[in-house]
């Protein structure tokens, strides 16, 4: 990765004889939305504070920007955004207001402030609601302020810790897209903490799977399917309507198209393990066999099976309380 804007280098952090991060290594560049996720003492939380320099590391090193986390946090809060679960503000004030305040805080000059906080109203989708006072809010509405108090900031990076907890479905998908968009307009690389698996796989580029302060694995869903499941990570099952007059010829056919390592058959359903997706061949196939197909069953691992198959795999279940959903 070719000038990455985060670095972690051998991260390390003991709370006495407990290592709530151990030993991680992680390279996040700009633009990307990057997924820290695992169950509750997994070492998210405290990598967060570590970025930010509100943690010291026992060993290793955190460049954020350029910049040693450690030895110079007030220049790194400069330029990263950070925002807890549950984010607050003066309910006496008017969203605007304290968005205004929230400015002047960060030396923002007075003649511009107000429109660059209105500006950035709307950009959050708060623009008919500005002068609402925020104890009104819902709790989405006061996320999405959330955001507008990091964006008026102009960060480089930003954190999300939970974003979307207590938040209405309809809400988090809202919620969700808004993060997309303005990392993709505006090349915010965004990393998001939670342990809601089909919220990280809509919005990640990458995750990176936490288990008792180790980083497990990282990369995207093929990466991560491929270091799991090997080259069996696509199963292709076909149903077709009549039964094969000559399965073997048709299994040894099936057998030798690239990207195909095994075949079984049940009654009139194939099932083909794949490592590359040649889905229209193996259906040509049965077409030119003169057989019917009836269904085309394409079976990828989500990240929910994939983050349970890494659990699994390295702790025992009973060791966390984990959530899916």
């Amino acid at each position: 990765m070719e000038n990455p804007i985060i670095e972690l280098h051998g991260l390390t952090k003991n709370y006495g004889a407990k290592k709530a991060v151990d030993n991680l290594s992680l390279k996040i560049s700009k633009g990307e939305i990057f997924g820290l996720l695992g169950p509750n003492g997994a070492g998210k939380t405290t990598t967060i504070l570590m970025m930010l320099g509100l943690a010291e590391p026992s060993a290793g090193e955190v460049i954020v920007c350029g910049t040693n986390a450690t030895r110079h946090p007030i220049a790194v809060r400069r330029k990263v955004g950070y925002l807890p679960d549950s984010a607050g503000f003066y309910d006496n004030m008017t969203a605007l207001e304290n968005l205004i305040y929230i400015g002047r805080l960060n030396g923002i000059a007075e003649r511009e402030i107000v429109s660059r906080a209105q500006k950035t109203m709307e950009m959050v989708g708060l623009g008919a609601e500005m002068h609402k006072k925020a104890a009104v809010y819902s709790r989405g509405m006061k996320q999405r302020l959330g955001l507008a108090d990091l964006l008026i900031r102009e960060p480089a990076v930003m954190i999300l810790d939970e974003p979307t907890l207590g938040i209405d479905p309809a809400g988090i998908r809202d919620f969700l897209h808004l993060i997309r968009q303005l990392s993709r307009e505006q090349a915010l690389t965004v990393i998001l903490s939670s342990h809601h698996l089909h919220q990280m796989q809509q919005i990640c580029d990458r995750v990176g799977i936490f288990v008792e302060g180790k980083l497990l694995a990282e990369g995207n869903l093929e990466t991560l399917s491929g270091h799991l499941f090997g080259k069996d990570s696509l199963v292709v099952q076909v149903s077709v309507r009549e039964a094969v007059a000559a399965p073997e010829v048709l299994e040894r056919q099936l057998r030798g198209l690239d990207g195909v390592n095994s075949v079984v058959t049940t009654a009139n359903i194939w099932e083909l393990s794949c490592h590359t997706d040649v889905t229209p061949d193996i259906v040509r196939l049965f077409v030119q066999n003169g057989l019917n197909v009836t269904c085309v069953h394409k079976k990828e691992y989500g990240l929910d099976e994939i983050y349970h198959r890494f659990f699994e795999n390295n702790v025992k279940k009973e060791s966390f309380q984990w959530e899916v959903r």
